[in-house]
């Protein structure tokens, strides 16, 4: 999937070496340029997509609010910007794609909304397996209330041929997959040996001093209380569902680490559907009491992530070796000593 994502870029870094004489290898400058602007483009376009979707239920303060600290308040731009070959930065585009036809087709369906919603899904899942959860999200949009998921499977069971396309083009966006999997291998299917611990998950990923997703980016915090605010949303189904679902998938992978990393850096993907509720939560917290103290304790955290991800990058947060007495030795620390270093966990064997 990553391949397919890349594949245009790819192109166009081999076009631009051979007119300007670089090696067409693969490796030379023009590719690597091409390969790290690729994230970028596609976060840009889907932040754009995703502003359409807030737009319909928030205001646009609000929806300029969240969009700003969804991707700098978050480790999502460790992975867009820098860290940016990696699935997280094209999947965040891919979700939030999906949740722009997703929104469209239940709104004024097509079949152009149904072949993309079966499509994402498909690339989404090709891309990095887990994400086939993506299926929740128009599997139960618009079954917030009774008579709304009435209306709603009552306008499915209308439209079985966009169903019936949709799939077809989940499975054409997966093929690709398959065929390679056949040629390389011999077997259409081909087992790349993850390993789950879905009965003891590890809760370290959210709450390890090691690199917690509540401790290294809190503001994600506030994303995941805003599920407590999406009464009469149509989308409330959806987003509860696969965040329960994705983060329980998230942190019962055996290898609970994800490599060298900066906070838990496969929740990155997930950050425009919690942009739903975190949206609904800044939406209420401004029209009350609470907003200036909202908005403070914001840009604190947005502050508060920028500086770490400067520490990260300079190997002052390290990259798996980190604990909570290192963590707040370091906490915005712009010179921290070598004592203050020293109190990282022994190298992993």
């Amino acid at each position: 999937g990553l391949s397919l994502l890349q594949a245009p870029f790819f192109a166009l870094g081999h076009w631009v070496a051979g007119a300007t004489g670089a090696a067409q290898d693969g490796f030379s400058p023009p590719y690597q340029w091409a390969i790290a602007l690729s994230p970028l483009v596609y976060v840009v376009l889907a932040l754009f997509l995703l502003r359409k979707v807030l737009l319909r239920y928030f205001s646009d303060v609000v929806v300029a609010i969240t969009l700003l600290l969804v991707v700098l308040a978050t480790n999502a731009i460790q992975y867009i910007s820098v860290d940016n070959a990696q699935t997280h930065g094209y999947l965040f585009a891919l979700y939030a794609a999906q949740l722009f036809f997703t929104q469209r087709w239940h709104e004024r369906p097509t079949f152009w909304s149904a072949i993309a919603i079966g499509g994402l899904i498909g690339l989404a899942t090709v891309s990095r397996p887990t994400e086939a959860l993506m299926v929740f999200i128009p599997l139960l949009w618009n079954t917030h209330e009774k008579e709304a998921a009435r209306a709603k499977w009552a306008l499915v069971r209308a439209q079985l041929p966009h169903v019936a396309v949709a799939i077809g083009a989940g499975f054409l966006a997966f093929f690709p997959q398959l065929l390679y999997w056949k040629v390389v291998t011999g077997s259409w299917v081909y087992d790349v040996g993850s390993k789950w611990d879905f009965l003891n998950p590890h809760w370290r990923v959210l709450f390890g001093g090691e690199k917690g997703w509540f401790i290294y980016t809190p503001i994600t915090i506030l994303l995941v209380l805003g599920l407590f605010f999406m009464r009469g949303q149509p989308w409330r189904k959806s987003a509860l569902v696969f965040t329960l679902l994705n983060t329980w998938v998230i942190i019962a992978w055996h290898d609970w680490h994800y490599g060298g990393s900066y906070s838990s850096r496969a929740l990155v993907q997930s950050y425009p559907v919690l942009a739903l509720p975190f949206a609904a939560l800044l939406e209420r917290a401004v029209a009350s009491r609470w907003r200036w103290p909202t908005l403070a304790l914001c840009g604190y955290l947005l502050v508060v992530n920028l500086f770490q991800i400067k520490q990260y990058n300079n190997t002052v947060i390290h990259y798996d070796r980190m604990n909570f007495a290192a963590y707040w030795a370091v906490y915005l620390d712009a010179d921290p000593t070598d004592a203050d270093r020293a109190r990282l966990n022994p190298p992993r064997r």
